[in-house]
């Protein structure tokens, strides 16, 4: 597995000691808090509603087990006991105190993690698929290219002071699960007619206000070519992007205002002239970071007593049946821990969790671990024999949740309970409907299912790509909440439709009780998921047992 701090070590210290000088000019009184502002948003914190937020970037998802136990450790040591997985493949702290801070980026250093560029207009944590090196269906391993990315876009001199932040995600796999479609650029690594490997190229995605899907800009892009050209979109949309106002600066807004085949005709004049500056190092680069990421050592064994574990222990077999995904590797499959347990806030992890994992990855999974777009954790590569042992061990943990990718597995944001920007609260909403239908004993016959829920029109819960998605709004004080349908940020990508008028916090779960009995009734067999439904019969049948009166 790569380790990138034999090189970034020395550079993560300095940082941190410079933001702690920062501080320091803070707590005295020399800075005051809107000169300091800029100064910790460059290092990931934030002021929430009740304390500073500290985010830190796990860059692509990719974590190792002692980098894991210090995420355990700042959890432990200087917050309340537990970290928030976000839908950036990141890791929030919401109670730390400020004068700590600067000890917590000491400890990340120690272990080649940082917060730099997880806030403000530059360029964020560059992301992609969880099962990376892993999924049956990989065109290419994705990370490679994330950290090629990723090394050139860290304190970027150009790009440090953006119209707005700007988002970038990596496909390898035949099925999109980085969500390319809405992000500000979108590369999905596919193959041309002569066998060469590329990227499709999308840009202008994204959500919040204004819920946009990105367009392809380049059908393919040779592999070469990839920073002078991600260096030109990038630069075309600096001098482009709008300034004058925040809520239209996103490159998505550029990209619909002036037209693709504008910003195309740019992009390409700026790669030529920029293509040119490249020296060939970058491959290089590429080259040594394709041998870090070889595949690890997979064991060539039987798969022991699994399919009997599975024959004779139902909680067991239910387990497999929804929390594996397909390996690449003969006898491996990828395990899924949802931190969606029954009344839990979706993607709280706590220090003794964090351990338990870095742990498990170190005895049965090669040494690695993925966080997630929807807020859990992948232990990418485990032997199949040893998966009744990784279950039993999760199960005395409480993270043996059989649920993965289903109506309970629910991606929320941390909504008013903490973010000074909601209007509504996210987390109480999530966990009323995922112990409804857990009540109901419905989670296995309604299947694969979508939610996403946001606290306000940020998104950061990603509500316009969920299957259901709700969105909290703030209404004469009062909570409010909105649905939508029909979202998909995976197989056919679609942004919901806003069903009609918003539901007060205690009509929302019967509301999306009448969704599903509509659906139960509606659909052609089992197999028939909810969005499938949706765009088989649009949306008349479900807005009419949302809204019955009306109907």
């Amino acid at each position: 597995m790569f380790d990138a701090r034999p090189q970034h070590n020395e550079y993560l210290r300095h940082r941190a000691q410079q933001f702690r000088q920062q501080v320091e000019r803070r707590l005295d009184g020399s800075l005051t808090e809107d000169e300091f502002r800029p100064l910790r948003l460059m290092n990931g914190v934030y002021l929430q509603l009740h304390a500073y937020m500290l985010r830190v970037a796990i860059p692509y998802g990719t974590i190792s087990p002692d980098q894991m136990r210090t995420l355990a450790l700042l959890a432990e040591k200087w917050d309340k006991g537990y970290g928030h997985w976000t839908t950036r493949q990141n890791i929030q702290y919401n109670w730390p105190k400020l004068v700590d801070i600067p000890d917590m980026l000491d400890a990340l250093a120690d272990v080649g993690l940082h917060a730099i560029q997880t806030s403000g207009n530059t360029i964020r944590n560059v992301t992609t698929d969880a099962f990376a090196g892993a999924a049956a269906d990989e065109v290419a391993d994705p990370r490679p290219y994330a950290e090629l990315l990723r090394q050139w876009s860290t304190d970027h001199g150009e790009f440090q002071f953006l119209p707005r932040k700007f988002k970038i995600a990596v496909s390898g796999g035949k099925k999109d699960r980085a969500v390319i479609a809405a992000h500000d650029i979108g590369l999905r690594l596919v193959g041309n007619d002569k066998g060469e490997l590329g990227y499709q190229v999308w840009i202008g995605g994204g959500l919040g206000r204004t819920p946009l899907l990105g367009q392809v800009v380049r059908e393919f892009l040779p592999e070469a070519d990839l920073l002078p050209y991600v260096e030109a979109i990038i630069a075309a949309y600096n001098l482009s992007g709008r300034r004058d106002n925040k809520y239209k600066a996103r490159i998505k807004i550029t990209v619909a205002e002036r037209g693709l085949d504008v910003m195309r005709e740019e992009i390409e004049a700026e790669f030529l002239r920029r293509r040119e500056a490249f020296t060939g190092v970058d491959q290089d680069l590429l080259a040594a970071l394709k041998s870090l990421y070889a595949p690890p050592a997979f064991r060539n064994e039987p798969e022991g007593d699994y399919e009997q574990r599975r024959a004779a222990d139902p909680v067991f077999r239910s387990w497999t049946d929804t929390n594996l995904s397909a390996h690449k590797q003969e006898g491996y499959a990828s395990v899924t821990v949802t931190f969606k347990a029954p009344g839990q806030t979706p993607g709280d992890a706590s220090a003794e969790q964090m351990r338990l994992l870095a742990e498990l990855a170190e005895r049965f999974g090669h040494h690695d671990l993925r966080i997630s777009h929807e807020q859990n954790v992948v232990l990418p590569h485990v032997h199949k024999s040893d998966l009744f042992a990784v279950y039993q061990e999760l199960k005395a943990a409480g993270l043996a949740t059989a649920n993965a990718g289903l109506i309970s597995d629910i991606v929320a944001c941390p909504g008013m309970d903490y973010c000074t920007l909601a209007t509504a609260r996210s987390i109480p909403i999530a966990q009323d409907i995922a112990a409804h239908f857990r009540a109901r004993g419905l989670e296995e016959e309604i299947g694969q299912f979508n939610i996403r829920i946001s606290g306000c029109i940020n998104a950061c819960g990603h509500h316009h790509l969920g299957h259901i998605g709700i969105l909290g709004l703030d209404r004469a004080g009062v909570e409010n909440y909105q649905i939508t349908l029909g979202g998909d940020g995976y197989d056919i990508p679609a942004i919901g439709q806003r069903a009609g008028a918003g539901f007060p916090a205690e009509e929302v779960v019967p509301a999306i009780d009448r969704l599903i009995d509509a659906y139960l009734e509606l659909r052609e067999s089992p197999e028939e998921r909810f969005i499938d439904a949706y765009r088989r019969l649009g949306v008349a049948p479900f807005k009419a047992a949302l809204y019955p009166a009306d109907a």
